[in-house]
């Protein structure tokens, strides 16, 4: 039987998607202060703001305690080092900013985000800008998740990941285009496809497939984003004796195989019931893979 004591649709929430009792007005963490949402805190001379130079995460938080905080704060350091961020505040003060969002917003499940930017140009020594928000998580579950599954399609425009694409940027255009088009499809999520044919990414997820009793997914080599969801499936399909491949994929791989599924930190891990309108009756993989989830996030509660 699966546990679903930390799924979303198992969670304590209304059916607007926020807790009860919840408070409507909602509050960011900016640079050291807890400001309401619609104050304006932002400089517009914040290279984020301008030109997209930031880096966010974005994570779950069950029962006021976000999941996978320290891979997610890693990946946020790693990048930040890697593309040349001034100092960021540390990942203990992050945490904190964090829960004091979700204590003045009372949430006890939500969706949250840290975002850090290059900070204001011409500063010396340079200082990172950085906010913390979250919100209810109903909100931010995909329409068809409710028994979780998802309709799914591929993104009519080729894509070019470009140098940056392992890395969590604020310059989503390109990835928010697709998602555009699958909300116009009323789809879910869109699957981003390269320039060569190949297989890359969701739009907001990481994609894997089962072929057999084989899990496959596009490797990171391709420069696609190192997803921290993507990474717990493959160590929980290890643990469940489930033969994992990384490999290339191609849309006729995806549409002729026995199940599909996306992975990502808010939606979890969901089967895809119909892709390019194609439906996907096998679930299995996808249940007991969520079920170890689950079982994860629990314990981490706990």
């Amino acid at each position: 039987m699966r546990n679903t004591s930390w799924h979303p649709r198992a969670s304590r929430l209304s059916p607007t998607g926020s807790d009860p009792g919840h408070s409507a007005a909602r509050f960011v963490w900016v640079d050291g202060e807890l400001l309401p949402a619609e104050s304006p805190a932002l400089s517009l001379l914040d290279r984020g703001l301008r030109d997209g130079e930031g880096l966010f995460e974005t994570l779950r938080v069950y029962g006021r305690r976000p999941f996978l905080w320290q891979r997610h704060m890693e990946r946020l350091v790693l990048s930040s080092a890697e593309l040349k961020f001034p100092v960021m505040p540390s990942p203990q003060r992050l945490e904190g900013a964090l829960a004091e969002v979700l204590a003045a917003m009372r949430l006890e499940d939500a969706a949250a985000r840290i975002t850090i930017t290059r900070g204001r140009s011409g500063l010396r020594p340079g200082r990172v800008g950085v906010w913390v928000e979250a919100e209810p998580i109903g909100g931010r579950l995909w329409s068809h998740a409710r028994p979780p599954e998802a309709r799914a399609m591929f993104s009519r425009r080729r894509f070019a990941l470009g140098p940056l694409g392992r890395h969590k940027t604020t310059s989503r255009l390109a990835y928010h285009l697709a998602r555009d088009e699958a909300r116009e499809a009323r789809a879910d999520e869109a699957i981003l496809v390269g320039e060569a044919g190949e297989v890359l990414e969701g739009a907001t997820s990481s994609v894997l497939a089962r072929i057999g009793s084989e899990i496959h997914t596009p490797p990171l080599s391709m420069g696609i984003l190192p997803g921290i969801t993507r990474a717990l499936t493959l160590e929980l399909c290890r643990d469940l004796d489930v033969p994992v491949r990384e490999r290339r994929l191609t849309p006729a791989d995806l549409l002729g195989a026995d199940e599909v599924m996306l992975a990502n930190s808010i939606q979890e891990i969901v089967p895809v019931a119909s892709l390019e309108g194609r439906a996907i009756p096998e679930r299995r993989s996808a249940h007991a893979l969520l079920e170890a989830y689950q079982a994860a996030v629990a314990r981490a509660v706990r």
